[in-house]
């Protein structure tokens, strides 16, 4: 796997007109987010330079725009607030980027062991609820600074129980500021939106309006920023800690793989292209690790800015860099400018993009499309909000999965049949029917087909106790694929029970891996080497030689049954 990206001049002029309009849709939603975070502006600034240009470097999505996105931010944000709680201002910031750095160390090591394939295996409901519980936490923790308030203490339930104190401390001039934000935001033409961006002008123009009417009131506004390299964040732990900072360092790393793997799908299909899952992980991870020492927020692949980037004509990841480089410039020299935006004009910038992650589409029809996926997203969604985030994805990604296990296995346990005669339970050809007609119901066909998850183990074992009685029992998985560890036990226990009863056993199909875990579970000591077959016809022949002739003789007509 080649580390680096190859970066090619032969789109020149699209790529850095993607790079200069994804910077000018980043900066405000960097200050935003870094605001919002509680780790500073500056995070925001030094979180999207880092992540951006390193991500752009060495990830496998040519065109993606990585930055410290929403749902990044809202994981942050209760990291920065725990450890701060915990450790004193100064040190749990410095935990905090600890945090972020062995966020990026687990998306290095999921890229490596090429896990990238697997992350995004989550049932839709799962993420849905997910993605729109961060959506619900990043609008209520705006709330607060939307209304002229500084933000109480407590999280999410905090907020909720602030809210009366909140609105009747409502600063008119700051919340009047947030409104006009939003305004802008929303009622912007979208012809105009690809050359102008509405968070930037709505940033530009609410500012300008504070400091034009409202100079002398006392509005909060974001404050001097330094100039200049970040200061190296040393790794800093705490031993009572690192239990905690591990977990949340895997959740955050995580969260960003899948943040970033479905903004990558998003980019493949505006590109005609594939990105690489497992070399972008790695780029993530090594960008997060080196946005932490930067003491910058972490960051993922960002739909936004990826769209955009796209739009404007970007085909590499020299458009990435670009922006990456422009935004810096920013950091060095201009953010004195930066200074006298008020605090509201944030909040409702990143207000918006709470509501633009809430999943709209699939909350509207979901109980249309399935109630018991309905009731999963809801429920993952509540859990996310007022629990915790890994509970809500742990119970979620549970029950989603109980419930498809069960569903599969009812139709697996369709195709376990016991038959006795040439029934149409299966699709027999002419010689096996002649062969059945001649067995005399002496002779048990024991079909099993598709893949023998856990779930189908009962199916099993209740097909062998109706098995009826019979001198020969005939195995055929010819048409298993897979065989689980307890589907495979319960295949044991009806070869042993036939033993046991005196009945010849014999069994079709078995190949691969199916043969040899049948092999290390014994089944040798029950069927010997002859009585394995390739063939139904050929193991109905051995059968019938090894029929009793006066049972077949004494034996009652046929009957059908399956």
């Amino acid at each position: 796997m080649q580390l680096t990206n190859t970066i090619h001049f032969r789109n020149l002029q699209g790529d850095l007109f993607g790079g200069l309009t994804a910077a000018i849709v980043s900066l405000p939603l960097a200050l935003a987010f870094g605001v919002a975070s509680g780790a500073g502006p500056v995070a925001g600034l030094y979180g999207a330079v880092c992540v951006g240009f390193f991500a752009a470097l060495f990830g496998g999505t040519p065109t993606l725009i990585s930055e410290p996105t929403g749902p990044m931010t809202v994981v942050m944000t209760a990291i920065v607030s725990s450890m701060i709680a915990s450790n004193g201002e100064k040190v749990g910031l410095a935990m905090a980027f600890t945090v972020v750095m062995l966020a990026g160390i687990c998306q290095i090591l999921f890229g490596i062991f090429k896990l990238g394939k697997y992350i995004t295996l989550m049932p839709y409901s799962v993420i849905s609820g997910f993605m729109s519980g961060i959506g619900v936490i990043l609008i209520l923790l705006q709330i607060a600074p939307f209304l002229g308030q500084p933000n109480p203490k407590g999280g999410v339930l905090g907020m909720v129980q602030a809210l009366p104190e909140l609105l009747s401390k409502i600063n008119p001039v700051e919340t009047s500021l947030g409104c006009m934000t939003l305004a802008i935001i929303f009622l912007i033409p979208s012809k105009y939106k690809r050359f102008a961006p509405p968070q930037l002008v709505a940033l530009v123009v609410v500012t300008i309006v504070s400091l034009v009417f409202f100079g002398d009131d006392n509005i909060r506004r974001i404050g001097e920023i330094p100039m200049g390299l970040p200061t190296l964040q040393m790794p800093t732990f705490n031993a009572s800690q690192i239990t905690v900072m591990v977990i949340n360092g895997v959740m955050l790393g995580m969260l960003g793989c899948i943040d970033t793997l479905l903004t990558a799908v998003i980019a493949d299909s505006l590109t005609r292209t594939e990105h690489k899952s497992d070399k972008e992980l790695i780029g993530q991870g090594i960008a997060n690790v080196v946005s932490g020492l930067c003491g910058g927020l972490p960051g993922a692949g960002a739909t936004m800015g990826t769209v955009v980037n796209i739009q404007t004509g970007a085909r590499t990841a020299l458009s990435g860099i670009t922006r990456a480089l422009i935004l810096l410039v920013v950091v060095l020299w201009g953010s004195s400018l930066t200074q006298s935006i008020p605090m509201a004009v944030l909040a409702g910038i990143a207000l918006k993009v709470g509501i633009d992650i809430l999943d709209w589409s699939f909350l509207k029809r979901a109980h249309q499309v399935s109630l018991k996926g309905a009731v999963i997203m809801y429920g993952v969604m509540f859990l996310t909000v007022f629990v915790d985030l890994i509970i809500a994805v742990g119970v979620g990604v549970f029950i989603a999965n109980i419930l498809t296990i069960e569903r599969l296995s009812q139709l697996q346990a369709q195709d376990v049949k016991t038959i006795t005669d040439a029934d149409d339970a299966i699709v027999l050809n002419d010689e096996e029917k002649a062969l059945f007609d001649q067995a005399n119901g002496r002779v048990v066909l024991f079909y099993l087909s598709g893949p023998m998850i856990f779930g189908v183990s009962k199916a099993i074992a209740r097909e062998h106790s109706a098995m009826a009685d019979s001198d020969v029992l005939i195995l055929d998985i010819s048409d298993v694929p897979m065989l689980g560890v307890t589907a495979s036990l319960a295949i044991e226990n009806a070869i042993k029970d036939a033993y046991e009863q005196g009945r010849k056993i014999l069994i079709v199909g078995a190949s691969g891996k199916v043969k040899r875990r049948l092999e290390k579970l014994g089944v040798l000591n029950f069927v010997s080497r002859e009585h394995w077959f390739m063939n139904r016809a050929e193991a109905l022949t051995r059968a019938l030689a090894l029929v009793d002739t006066h049972a077949v003789r004494e034996s009652k007509p046929t009957q059908y049954h399956s």
